[in-house]
């Protein structure tokens, strides 16, 4: 298939600025790949999708404020830093995405907070907006960790126009999340409550948690029109032995398991064995999904309403079919469905 079969219009009014009020309300579109059918219901009603000993997979990633904003020396030019991933604790060297990107050049020197405490030198170019910084910090690792806490800002992305207000921390981080590491939220999960996963667990529903560091590869545009010549980003990725036991034994029984959103399914679908069971999984993955695409483990999943021409709306054609999601997108459209981060769920069964 190519990039243009993944076009749509999309109005502006339906990105959402603000989730649901309580996360579990949010609206829900079923898509039943067999009979072919949309159902529209609230998230909440997933409970009646499932049964006992089904599998919710889901990805315990844990957002960490990435977004800074220092002044460039001399010129106190103010400079955007997004922390994409740290590639050495010892020498605090990470990598980075700075904005404005024509300004910062090896050798600058930054400085972030009122008292400017914290400092970063530039030491290397590594794409037009990447850089490598060194940061320089006196205290331990734990209070330099703590710094970088205290200055980010929680990483909402760009197409949310409006500004950051204190309620995102919360709110942009699943209310599983553990495992500190993304610079995105894996927003299929924004919409589970305590209560609701007390619900799924009072039913008999397991879960079984995996590990994916989301990064802005995810949400990086796919610029070829031949899909298989684009090349994902690498995200970190864990599947620990329990998580496979538990996936294994229910997709032996025939259950439902369930990949709650695309780093999911992405990361399951890059740890399977010659015999279509999961592996343990302890590294790096930049595997691209599209149509058309046999999946090995997960036969349901939960994902959001994704942008045009995105690697996550390809995913998605894939599994459900590719017919069938734009029937679907195209009555998400007429019933002005929410779409992106903080935007409404579907369920394909």
């Amino acid at each position: 298939m190519k990039l243009s079969h993944f076009n749509f219009e999309l109005p502006d009014e339906l990105l959402a600025e603000y989730p649901s009020e309580n996360r579990d309300e949010a609206r829900l579109m079923v898509l039943n790949r067999k009979e072919q059918t949309i159902e529209h219901k609230q998230f909440k009603d997933i409970l009646d999708y499932f049964e006992p000993e089904d599998v919710m997979v889901l990805n315990n990633t844990k957002v960490f404020p990435a977004r800074l904003y220092g002044n460039k020396e001399k010129t106190g030019a103010r400079i955007e830093v997004f922390l994409l991933r740290e590639l050495n604790p010892e020498t605090k060297l990470w990598d980075v995405l700075v904005d404005p990107a024509r300004k910062i050049r090896i050798g600058n020197k930054l400085y972030f907070g009122e008292d400017e405490s914290l400092v970063a030198e530039v030491i290397d170019n590594t794409t037009s907006r990447g850089r490598t910084l060194r940061f320089l910090y006196d205290g331990s690792y734990e209070d330099f960790r703590k710094k970088l806490k205290d200055l980010g800002e929680t990483p909402l992305p760009k197409y949310i126009k409006r500004n950051v207000e204190p309620e995102d921390q919360e709110r942009y981080q699943t209310i599983y999340a553990k495992e500190e590491g993304a610079v995105a939220a894996p927003t299929a999960g924004l919409h589970f409550s305590k209560h609701l996963l007390k619900r799924l667990e009072i039913k008999g529903v397991d879960f079984a948690e995996v590990t994916l560091h989301v990064g802005l590869g995810t949400f990086s545009p796919v610029e070829v029109e031949d899909l298989s010549k684009h090349k994902m980003d690498s995200e970190e990725a864990f599947i620990e032995r329990k998580a496979t036991q538990t996936i294994n034994r229910a997709k032996l029984e025939n259950r439902r398991v369930c990949a709650v959103g695309t780093t999911v399914m992405r990361v399951l679908e890059s740890a399977v064995s010659s015999n279509h069971t999961l592996n343990e999984f302890n590294g790096w993955t930049n595997k691209f999904i599209f149509p058309p695409y046999d999946f090995s483990i997960a036969n349901c999943m939960i994902t959001n309403f994704h942008t045009p021409k995105s690697t996550l709306l390809m995913m998605i054609s894939a599994f459900a079919g590719h017919d069938f999601m734009k029937r679907a997108y195209e009555e998400a459209v007429k019933e002005k469905y929410r779409f992106y981060t903080y935007g409404d769920a579907m369920l394909i069964i």
